[in-house]
């Protein structure tokens, strides 16, 4: 136990080392961008930044789903070779009404309405509830259970996708989490004004590739099948857009905002998957010398002539583009269409100076706090005290390259993680020197008394630091936000502990007994 070989004292010092050297990129600016340069990042309430508090609109993605399941019902009914039949959606209801009026057909038309609880997403449970009534009428509900776990998938999906568009405008470290069922709380430090994150953020961006009815009469009602949608940026111009779509922006695989090498323009590069790229190349093929909409949220942003069909799977969306616009639209489709809108419920805005006074505050406290444990360590334990306040020191570098090497984000919880790790951390050299004087009044020898001192500690310090290393990982695991900060920190903090209290200040005392041979210990 008290015995270091070179090997073992070469790797304690080594392990200092590099902590120190970990925590320098903390100091110093990147010299380079290429260069590996881990920091840790400040929070939302140290650094200041925006606080936004989204909402997911769950009654979009139910009337989504029972249009489609309308849709869907019609398809099946025309398939079965039924062609007398009304299908009416229910929005308040969260039903469809099925109305067969030839009785001869009716349990025809119950078996192809049951294809659309088998046509669910294999692994899930059918999200469809079926009725019969006597005058013909199918009633086709939509399960409380199904629509709850869809309504959770959809919150989980927005968070993915949030998460994405956060991440491609270049915001280091956001904290994105879900909040109660269909909340999402995004914060995003260092961001004062955060208008351009929320329009990026408030748009569904569901593009769709249409064609156009060049045949539709705009100054009367649309036609069945057929749609009059606004020109982006032409002041209420309108276009016939047919509804069916022929391509959809899911089929994207990349895009990214450029120039016209023609005119200069901005404009956005887009790319298709295999899938969209053979239906792009068939739509395009039999549609030459006519309109094709691009369609972004209901929106016609570009509807270009197709002069030539378009097999490679690449295309060009222009319509007066800015280079932050462009910039926006090929964030958002390269992130994704959301499932739903989401909607801005609480918004705050944190300044620099308060985040200024967080960090004087807790500089001064964790310094306060650090001189207070030294003091205490050195008059009550003498030379092994001084010995525990320079692991205690070890502690702090050794924690803060963790950090670093993890890149986490600091907060005002994580600024109490670290102080109350101090504490943590100086009980274990309070255990250890005590067993050592309690050996030495027993009557054992020094070295006798160093050795058994840290045997008997050694297991005591385990065990307790063991059990709260496991209650915070499930911290960790089950809290969310500033609370997981304050786990993180304080299970690194245990961790450092653990080696600085048993390995490098029993290192000191190894090398100082080597050095001395006392015939009493300063304790």
């Amino acid at each position: 136990m008290m015995y270091f070989s070179r090997l073992k004292t070469w790797t304690v010092l080594g392990v200092c080392l590099a902590g120190l050297l970990l925590c320098l990129p903390n100091l110093f600016a990147p010299p380079t961008n290429w260069m590996p340069w881990r920091t840790i990042h400040l929070g939302l309430d140290l650094r200041g930044g925006s606080y936004l508090l989204l909402e997911v609109d769950m009654t979009t993605v139910m009337k989504e789903r029972l249009d489609s399941l309308g849709d869907n019902a019609r398809q099946t009914l025309r398939r079965a070779g039924i062609t007398r039949f009304v299908v009416s959606v229910q929005q308040a209801q969260q039903r469809l009404l099925v109305r067969i009026n030839d009785a001869d057909k009716q349990a025809a038309a119950m078996t192809a309405q049951r294809e659309l609880a088998a046509a669910t997403v294999p692994g899930q449970r059918p999200d469809l509830l079926f009725d019969t009534q006597d005058d013909g009428q199918i009633t086709i509900t939509l399960s409380p259970v199904a629509l709850k776990e869809r309504a959770a998938a959809a919150v989980a999906q927005s968070i993915e996708i949030v998460r994405r568009r956060v991440d491609e405008t270049g915001v280091s470290e956001p904290i994105i989490a879900r909040q109660g069922d269909a909340r999402i709380i995004v914060q995003l430090p260092g961001i004062e004004d955060p208008n351009r994150i929320k329009q990026l953020l408030g748009k569904t961006a569901r593009m769709t590739f249409r064609l156009t009815d060049e045949t539709a009469n705009m100054t009367g009602a649309p036609p069945p099948g057929v749609d009059f949608l606004p020109m982006e940026g032409k002041g209420g111009q309108k276009i016939a857009v047919r509804r069916r779509v022929e391509v959809d922006g899911a089929n994207l695989t990349d895009a990214r905002a450029g120039q016209n090498s023609q005119n200069g323009e901005w404009v956005v590069n887009f790319t298709f998957d295999s899938l969209g790229t053979r239906r792009f190349a068939e739509i395009s093929r039999a549609n030459v010398g006519h309109p094709f909409a691009i369609v972004l949220d209901d929106k016609v942003i570009s509807a270009p002539v197709i002069r030539e069909p378009i097999t490679g799977g690449r295309g060009q969306i222009s319509g007066s583009f800015t280079a932050a616009s462009a910039t926006d639209l090929s964030v958002l489709l390269r992130a994704g269409a959301l499932p739903a809108p989401l909607t801005v419920v609480e918004e705050r805005s944190v300044g620099p100076e308060l985040g200024a006074d967080a960090i004087r505050a807790g500089a001064i406290a964790l310094a306060v706090g650090f001189v207070l444990v030294m003091v205490f360590m050195a008059v009550f334990y003498g030379l092994f005290g001084w010995f525990a306040n320079v692991a205690l020191l070890a502690n702090l570098i050794l924690m803060a390259a963790i950090l670093s090497l993890l890149e986490a984000t600091l907060t005002l919880p994580g600024m109490a993680g670290i102080l109350l790790t101090l504490g943590m951390a100086v009980d274990a050299n309070i255990l250890i020197n005590e067993r050592i004087r309690e050996e030495v009044r027993n009557g054992r020898s020094p070295l006798n008394a160093m050795e058994v001192g840290f045997q008997r500690a050694f297991s005591t310090i385990i065990d307790s630091n063991a059990t709260a290393f496991l209650a915070h990982v499930m911290l960790f695991a089950f809290g969310a936000g500033p609370v997981r900060g304050f786990a993180v920190t304080i299970t690194v903090g245990i961790v450092t502990s653990i080696f600085t209290a048993t390995m490098l200040a029993r290192l000191f005392m190894v090398r100082w007994y080597a050095s001395t041979r006392p015939s009493v210990l300063p304790v």
